[in-house]
């Protein structure tokens, strides 16, 4: 009996590179890596099913969740973690000064569902004082009108879509929003646009008193198997997370190497101690033993937000083999 070959669509990580390179192999498993656009391949799986395995919306796929047979069984590999307060930009002549000043505003999102959006609107109701239901949400496309939802959303709040022929990017800088959440930095505040500015401006700082308060590293992705796979397979999910958590710790030590910096980043090394000396050796950490409260608290988020039926606990959202090894 050969090798089961698998595709694998995901995004361009250090964390995942030596899976796409071929030098960590999956116990059983010939992978083939397909490097994507993380939009692209969130749209592809859900809608079509394209991948056996693939780099998913963590919203995505608890709102998957609640089909009668989910499509989907995730892994407990966070492909994608963000700190998120970086991402809320403001109108400047909108009059907004504080995050308790977005009460009564209209707010664009390019998909209301969107993991970022999410976790954004969460913390900014749980600590900053902007109810869910205190602002109006405006949907559609960030950079190109149009955007739609990639599944179906009904949400409690009140809710817009932008005009057919308007980008959110465009609304914000000329004042017909007031905010923009959004993982994307907007091309007017790329340009220097001073109509467009940040809420917080202090970015780092504020997330890293986010981080001191909450202990909350937020994660964005997870990687989902097909489930026709796994029911056929069950074995592969073992396998896989094996693989991804070797392949995120051979990038733990490439990372760390000041003989010569993988990224253009002048400081790299010394932002490098000082994630760890905040976060933790393991800052970037796999499982659900060590996201517990991360992942509960935006299950949390994601049921309040009105995205997903019932609230879940995290341990139910990830195939089982995932959560175990054997131990000598």
């Amino acid at each position: 009996m050969g090798r089961l070959a698998l595709t694998l669509a995901c995004g361009d990580y250090d964390r995942t590179r030596a899976l796409e390179d071929g030098s960590i192999r999956p116990d059983g498993i010939d992978l083939t890596y397909l490097r994507l656009p993380v939009e692209e391949t969130f749209f592809r799986m859900l809608r079509h099913r394209e991948f056996d395995v693939a780099e998913m919306s963590l919203s995505t796929y608890v709102a998957t969740l609640d089909a009668e047979t989910p499509p989907f069984v995730a892994l407990p590999v966070f492909t994608s973690r963000m700190f998120r307060h970086g991402g809320i930009y403001l109108n400047a002549d909108a009059g907004i000064e504080k995050p308790s000043d977005l009460c009564g505003k209209r707010v664009g999102n390019p998909e209301f569902q969107l993991t970022a959006g999410v976790w954004i609107r969460g913390i900014l109701a749980e600590h900053h004082g902007v109810p869910l239901d205190s602002v109006t949400y405006v949907s559609g496309g960030q950079e190109s009108p149009g955007r739609i939802e990639k599944g179906r959303v009904e949400t409690p709040f009140r809710m817009e879509t932008a005009p057919p022929d308007r980008t959110l990017a465009d609304m914000l800088a000329n004042g017909e929003i007031d905010a923009l959440y959004t993982p994307r930095v907007p091309s007017p505040f790329q340009r220097r646009d001073s109509r467009v500015k940040r809420l917080f401006p202090d970015v780092v700082g504020a997330e890293r008193a986010y981080f001191a308060e909450t202990g909350i590293f937020p994660i964005m992705h997870v990687v989902v198997i097909r489930r026709d796979v796994y029911e056929r397979h069950r074995w592969v999910a073992q396998s896989l997370y094996k693989a991804f958590v070797a392949a995120r710790d051979d990038a733990y030590g490439r990372i760390y190497d000041s003989s010569a910096l993988r990224f253009m980043t002048p400081w790299l090394i010394q932002e490098i101690e000082q994630a760890r000396d905040l976060l933790g050796a393991d800052y970037w950490s796999y499982g659900v033993r060590a996201n517990q409260h991360v992942l509960a608290t935006f299950l949390r988020y994601h049921h309040e937000q009105g995205l997903s039926r019932r609230l879940r606990e995290p341990e139910a959202i990830f195939a089982p083999e995932s959560l175990e090894s054997f131990v000598i």
